[in-house]
Order: C-alpha cells, then structure tokens, then sequence
C-alpha cells in the first residue's frame, strides 16, 4: 500500500467521478495498484483556470478493467472515503512545491510533476492534508444563545495522523466531515440560500443557512459539493420532507402535496431557479437531484 496523487479536471476526457471512480490508462496501473486499501489526494492542474491545486482526499478500494473501454482502467473509491479539503492547497507553498517529492536532486521541478499518478510520500502527504484541512477560520454550526457551549472545543479537533513504522493512519470523525462538508459548500453558493436568494449573517457573524445534502448520508449519499446545496431554515425543512425538490435544469419544483403552493412562491427566488455556484463541478448533479427526486420529492 502506498498514499498517491491523482490528477482530475473537471473537463477531463476521462470518465471520472472523484467520489466514486478515477478512469486511468494502462500505463499507470502499477502505481495505481500500489495505492489500493490507501489514501490518495486528488490534484487539479494549474493549467485549469482557477485552479484549487489539492483539492480532495479519497481511498482506493479496488482496480477493475474497465469494461466500457478496452485499454482502460477504473480505480474505485471507498463510498463514503472521499472529503473535499477546507482549504485548498496550491502548489507551491512560500518556499517552493508543498509535495517535496517532484523535486530533482537539483531541487528543480522534474517531470514526475506531470503524471497523472504519482506516489507521494507519507511526509508529503501529511504536509499537505494538514494544510488542506487547517482551520484558520472556524465555520461552526450556528447555535442558540441558550444553547451550552461544551463539546465545541471537540467540534474543533484538527484532522488527526498517527505515524507508526513510517506509515500514517488517517482518523476522520463524523464532526470533522460534517463542519467540512458545511464549509465547502457555503463557500460555493457565497453563504446564500439557493431558494430564496437570501444571504443572513446572524449577530455571532455565523450564515443563517445550512449545508443540506441533496442524497442524505444516510442513503449513502457522498459528502461532496455536488451533493450539496446551501438552504435556510424553512427551505431546508421543505426539501427534506420533499415539498420542493429541483429540476436538472435547478427549476425548483413545488408538490402539488403542500398546502400553501402560493406561500412558497413567494420566498423563493424570483426567476424559480435555484441559485447555482459558478463552478461547474460544485452545482448539483442530476444524479443526485433523481435520486431526491424519485425518493423524496411528494409529487
């Protein structure tokens, strides 16, 4: 086993779909190989306009051929492995390439840079992670002023590595994915409620609007920014108990099940459309949007 760096744009030719599978040719199979049962980090290219550099952490499951295209193959990731980092890490730090490793013995970038797939070491990988997800600007969950305190110092506990015999064991909580998941997706939908186009900063400087998953978690929905979308209170409540879903084309869709199909007109948007992040890849995908559709929307 051995950590990895994967290289994904959202334009890619490849059929990838970093939460589920990473389509690679057969020139890379052995290292791919080598990084089955163990962490990778996912990297976008500084030739990709906006670049978020590293971007994501995710663990191989499996390599199969992949049946649809001869020559190619399908790394399959963990379901529930992947996380978005909280902040993305560039490439280079303030002294030179974070990943040490792509340096030559002259500390110039050397062509291991280019590859697609790459080994990375355990330091690398530790340095990089750490970065990636260091809060230096804690999003909490809102709370009630009545609301105790305690636990929040637990809420804070830092994405955590043992090193043992050189190897390092990543632990990831359920807090640590869910105050992840809550950061990520507010920033891609500016802290604003894709339904009613409001933003609200509370009196504690918190965003009165939650990250909702689109396929709950508990339906083994991934926690990734395309399964997310950013809700206040009221058009969190109503998407959950399926009284507004959305179209592919993000048309909010009203259940003719509700009792006050005019109530809801009138607090969502007015062009009836969700609002959208301006990345491709961090609006819904309709795969997930069916999935709420056909499972939780009351038609």
């Amino acid at each position: 086993m051995g950590f990895g760096v994967f290289i994904h744009r959202s334009d890619s030719i490849y059929e990838d779909s970093p939460a589920e599978q990473y389509q690679f040719p057969r020139q890379y199979l052995r290292r791919v190989e080598a990084c089955i049962g163990d962490w990778i980090i996912y990297y976008e290219p500084s030739k990709v306009a906006d670049t978020r550099g590293y971007f994501a952490i995710a663990r191989v499951r499996q390599v199969i051929p992949d049946p649809g295209a001869p020559e190619m193959y399908l790394a399959l990731i963990e379901p529930g492995s992947y996380l978005d980092f909280a902040n993305p890490v560039p490439f280079n730090g303030a002294t030179g390439p974070i990943e040490r490793g792509v340096l030559n013995d002259q500390g110039r970038i050397s062509g291991r840079a280019q590859s697609a797939v790459r080994p990375i070491s355990p330091e690398d990988f530790k340095s990089i992670v750490e970065l990636g997800f260091e809060e230096t600007t804690p999003l909490l969950p809102r709370f009630d002023n009545e609301m105790p305190l305690q636990g929040l110092d637990e809420e804070q506990t830092p994405f955590r590595f043992d090193q043992r015999r050189d190897r390092i064991s990543v632990t990831m909580s359920r807090i640590l994915r869910d105050r992840v998941f809550r950061r990520v997706v507010l920033r891609a939908y500016d802290e604003r409620c894709a339904i009613t186009g409001l933003k609200l900063i509370n009196g504690r400087g918190r965003a009165e609007v939650a990250a909702a998953h689109i396929r709950p978690v508990e339906a083994s929905g991934p926690d990734i920014v395309s399964n997310g979308i950013a809700l206040s209170g009221t058009a969190h409540w109503m998407f959950d108990r399926g009284l507004i879903s959305l179209a592919d084309d993000l048309a909010i869709l009203i259940s003719r099940q509700t009792n006050d199909p005019q109530g809801i007109r009138s607090i969502i948007n007015k062009s009836g459309r969700a609002l959208a992040p301006t990345r491709m890849s961090d609006r819904p995908h309709p795969h997930f949007l069916k999935w709420h559709r056909e499972h939780c929307f009351k038609q």
